[in-house]
Order: structure tokens, then C-alpha cells, then sequence
């Protein structure tokens, strides 16, 4: 999940410095970002803001700007938080549990009625004994995924939404399984009035308002059950994002597609017309890791691989119809400053050590040659760094600066094992806990981190990785996954050169991979499937 720093949302200005430091998770909206759901370190869920039909769930209607308990979720782990403009809002917990309450008038409650909802109810009808792990709202209706890959749709059903073929409302979670069948979906999102879902295997499919082409199909008819956004059935998608009336998709090798309404350039495009069949956006010719949109706003956000993030759309009364490059740090601070309203576009968790000044210093004391006590010499250059901090943050250095060791009295350590790219980045990531280093080179970051039995860095060079994954280099990095242990990096190497098979095993990679683990990676795709007829 990404950091960020509560403080950039208006609706927690006047919340005390003390109390801010508490929250783990936020969740902000309201038709002008005045409304806001927060969960503390220690379990506790507050509310804050106008209370618009009870959305805070506090049991009344009065609104308040000092934060009041939920009572009946705290010490519930809430994973998940997502919320509709009617406004109604749904919470999941971590075992799966749906908590929906706030305006009711077309069953997007899914408790059976049409009753307002002032307080938490768990949603139970359909979903028991289902595992939800992620919640989605459109204006008036909702949808869940559960972890084995289902999707539940209930609420207002007037273009289709709901995805049950009709156009009635839906008063309880109901199962979306025309045309989709048992395919596994790994994604959902909405728009005002429309449902989009990414399945397993990197297909989407779009139901309910189409009048914009927000479902991708070539159309402008509304849909009453999923049908799958065909121009883009040679891509593999990773992610999708929902707009009022627009859409985004990212594929898995970092492209980035846009249909749908375009009155604020918000496709990126270059122009303000509207799209019924996804266009390519592109900046500067960079990979795109990830992608932001809320159904509250017409602004689109995404970030690349090397740490830039853009944005277009309606940017605070301004349109911008090409991406935009920012100075901002995460995709999130893009709806911040400039969502109108100022809205969460996704349920996160909160850096609690943004704005320290103890943070601060000793991230500025890298590589400080005044302060430093001992240097590294790799590839002849020098980095100046501070035997304490290293041996409290690093168990490797701990030993290397003990008094029976060489190192421990010398000026000046050679390290020959690792390019001088890698080994300041490690070195950095130690005074920051923030990695700056691009997929190719965190290769070496990885060894070093399974060398060094470094557990966090080794998931977070995974991560970098398989932002910088493409055909032409996944056999090189299965591999490499293998030789290091990094199982998830090698789940995820392996589900991607299924997905693209026959253009893998045309790579030099490919034909460079170890006997056994060509063999064994043969086997596996057998396994699954690969080379049925």
C-alpha cells in the first residue's frame, strides 16, 4: 500500500496533532470531501464531517468536526472501506465480513429494505459463509469480491448495473454469473451508474450505463449483463480504475488505456471527445505501474515505473487533456490537492513517520561526509554512511562492526560483490526505508537482500521487479526468482509467461534458462494448461 500524510485532506485540518498520529487507514468523501472514516493503530474506527444520511455510521444525524468512535467496528480489522455518492458505504474486515449503512432508497444497502441505515449492519444474505476481500460503489449500488473470485451486485438497477440481466433493483447481494460463468475475477470497480471486473486471466468485462462508452464495447447501448471490452482481448490488463463515466485499464506490461466520457480531457487524450473503445495514453514514452480514478470526480491519476506520476481530467475547475506531470510522490496526493471533491480513490494506510523531524535528519544524514564515521568504497567511489544506524537498522552489519571483526576498526570497507548502483540504494534504503532504483537494476538488490537476510527489502525488490516485467525479460527474471527464493516473484513471473506464452518462448531468455528449471517450468505449464488443444 502506498504512505501518505493525512494532513493533505481538508476535512482533517483541525483534527489535534496527536490524534492524527494514531491512524493507520482513511477513507475520505462526501460531495465535498467532508466526510471522512479513519482507523487507528489500535483497531478504534472514527468518523468526522457533516454526516450526510448517517454515512458515518455513528447512529444519528449530527455531523461533527471532532472525530466520534463506530462502536460496532472497532476492533473489527477493517481491510477495506469503499463508499457511493447517495452516499451509502461499505466496510469489509479481514475475515470477509461486509458492514454496509447511510442512504438506502434503492437497496444498495443490501439488508433486504430500503430503510436508511445510521449504524454498521452486516450484510449476510448470499455473502455468509463467503470471504469478501474488496468492496466497490457506484452512485446507488454495490459490489463485492470474494477471495475465490465471485462477484455480488445489489442496489439500483435502472441501466443494468447490478449485472443481472434485468433492469430491477437488486435488494441483496446476488451473484453475477451471466456470460462470466465461473471465470475468477481479481478486480471490480464502478462508475456513477456502470460495473466493470478483471478476471484472473487479464480479460474485462463492463455492464450497466454506457451512454458515455464507459463500458469500452464500441457502443453507447447500456448492458444488463457483463460483456467482455473485445479491442483489448490480445492484452493482458493488471488494473482497472472507474471514473464518474470513464474508465482506465493498465496492462501487465505497463501500457495504459482510457474510454469513456471526456468532457474534462480526463482520457488523456489530447482532446475532450468521448471514447466507446479504449485509447492508448502514454507520457513520455514510460511503463505505467499504476492507475487512479474515483467514481466521485472526472480526474485521472497514474504513476510509472520510475516513481513519476501524472494526472489529467478536471484538475480543480481546470481541464487538462494530456498527462500532466506532477511533483507529487503517489497517486494519492493527486486527489488530495486536486480531486473536485477532495476524495480517497482507495482505502490506504497513513505514514506515520511523515514530517518527523528524527525521520528527517537521518535520511538527510546519508551519505553526509561530516557526520559519517565510516565510508563504503565500491567501484572506486565512495558512500558515507554512520556505523550505528547501520547496525540498528541491519542485522548484517551488526556482526560485520563487532570488535572481532576486521571491518569494525577500519575507515574504509571494499565491497567487490555488488555493483556500486545496488549497494548505495541498500545503503539509502536503510536511512529511508524507500527504494529509488529501477527493475533491471534491483536484480542485484535482490541477491543482496537474500545475502544479507533482509526479508522487507527482498519483498520490496519483488515488487520493483514485477513493475519492470515484459516478455522479452520474464524467463531471465523467473529464474532469477528461483535462484534467490522469492516464491511470489516467481508465482508471478510464471502466470505471466503463461498469459503470453508463444512471444516467451521466442525470447533469448528463454532459450538461455537452466535445463532443470526449463523442464520444470515445462511441467508446470502443462499443469495448467498451456498446451491443451
Amino acid at each position: 500500500m502506498n504512505m501518505l500524510d493525512v494532513t493533505k485532506w481538508p476535512i482533517f485540518s483541525l483534527l489535534d496533532p496527536n490524534e492524527a498520529t494514531k491512524i493507520a487507514k482513511i477513507c475520505v468523501f462526501g460531495s465535498s470531501g467532508n466526510e471522512a472514516i479513519y482507523i487507528t493503530s489500535s483497531d478504534d474506527v472514527y468518523a468526522i464531517g457533516s454526516n450526510c444520511s448517517g454515512c458515518l455510521g455513528l447512529g444519528d444525524s449530527h455531523s461533527s468536526l471532532e472525530p466520534r468512535r463506530i462502536d460496532s467496528l472497532c476492533r473489527k480489522r477493517i481491510v477495506d472501506v469503499a463508499f457511493g455518492s447517495g452516499p451509502h458505504v461499505l466496510a469489509v474486515t479481514d475475515t470477509g465480513e461486509v458492514y454496509s449503512w447511510g442512504h438506502n432508497g434503492y437497496c444498495q444497502l443490501g439488508n433486504g429494505g430500503s430503510t436508511q441505515g445510521v449504524v454498521p449492519l452486516l450484510v449476510s444474505t448470499n455473502l455468509q459463509g463467503r470471504r469478501v476481500s474488496k468492496v466497490a460503489c457506484g452512485s446507488h449500488h454495490s459490489m463485492a469480491l470474494t477471495i475465490e473470485g465471485e462477484i455480488y451486485a445489489w442496489g439500483q438497477n435502472n441501466c443494468g448495473q447490478v449485472g443481472s440481466g434485468t433492469t430491477t433493483n437488486q435488494p441483496t447481494p446476488r451473484k453475477v454469473i451471466a456470460v462470466i460463468g465461473s471465470r475468477v475475477a481479481i478486480s471490480i470497480g464502478c462508475g456513477q451508474t456502470s460495473s466493470m471486473a478483471l478476471m484472473e486471466k487479464g480479460e474485462v468485462y463492463g455492464w450497466g450505463y454506457n451512454g458515455n462508452g464507459q463500458l469500452g464495447l464500441g457502443n453507447n447501448v447500456n448492458q444488463p449483463n457483463p460483456c467482455r471490452v473485445q479491442m483489448l482481448q490480445t492484452t493482458i490488463l493488471s488494473q482497472i480504475a472507474c471514473g464518474y463515466a470513464h474508465t482506465l485499464a493498465l496492462s501487465d506490461e505497463g501500457e495504459l488505456f482510457s474510454w469513456g466520457a471526456n468532457s474534462y480531457g480526463q482520457l488523456g487524450t489530447g482532446n475532450k471527445a468521448n471514447l466507446v473503445t479504449p485509447s492508448r495514453v502514454s507520457a513520455d514514452g514510460e511503463r505505467f505501474i499504476e492507475v487512479a480514478a474515483s467514481h466521485y470526480s472526472h480526474i485521472s491519476a497514474a504513476m510509472t515505473e520510475t516513481g513519476k506520476v501524472y494526472m489529467w481530467g478536471q484538475a480543480r475547475g481546470q481541464s487538462i487533456t494530456t498527462p500532466l506531470l506532477t511533483q507529487f510522490m503517489c497517486t494519492d496526493d493527486v486527489f488530495s490537492a486536486f480531486s473536485t471533491p477532495p476524495v480517497t480513490w482507495r482505502t490506504h494506510s497513513v505514514n506515520q513517520m511523515k514530517g518527523s523531524r528524527v525521520m528527517n535528519c537521518i535520511a538527510q544524514s546519508f551519505d553526509d561526509p561530516i557526520t559519517s564515521d565510516v565510508k563504503f568504497k565500491v567501484e572506486g567511489k565512495e558512500i558515507c554512511v554512520h556505523k550505528s544506524i547501520l547496525k540498528i537498522r541491519c542485522e548484517h552489519f551488526r556482526s560485520m562492526f563487532q570488535p572481532c571483526w576486521d571491518e569494525s576498526g577500519k575507515d574504509v570497507v571494499e565491497i567487490t560483490q555488488y555493483p556500486f548502483i545496488v549497494y548505495k540504494a541498500f545503503l539509502k534504503y536503510l536511512y529511508t526505508d524507500q527504494l529509488d532504483l529501477l527493475p533491471e537494476d534491483a536484480i542485484g538488490l535482490l541477491d543482496l537482500a537474500n545475502s544479507y537476510c533482509e526479508p522487507h527489502l527482498k519483498r520490496k525488490c519483488e515488487q520493483i521487479i514485477r513493475h519492470g516485467i515484459s516478455v522479452h525479460n520474464v524467463a531471465m527474471l523467473y529464474a532469477a526468482a528461483i535462484k534467490y527464493e522469492a516464491k511470489e516473484l516467481e508465482d508471478f513471473c510464471f502466470r505471466f509467461s503463461l498469459n503470453h506464452m508463444t512471444a516467451v518462448t521466442q525470447t533469448c531468455a528463454f532459450e538461455e534458462l537452466d535445463e532443470s528449471i526449463l523442464k520444470e517450468f515445462i511441467r508446470k505449464a502443462g499443469q495448467a494448461g498451456a498446451f491443451r488443444y
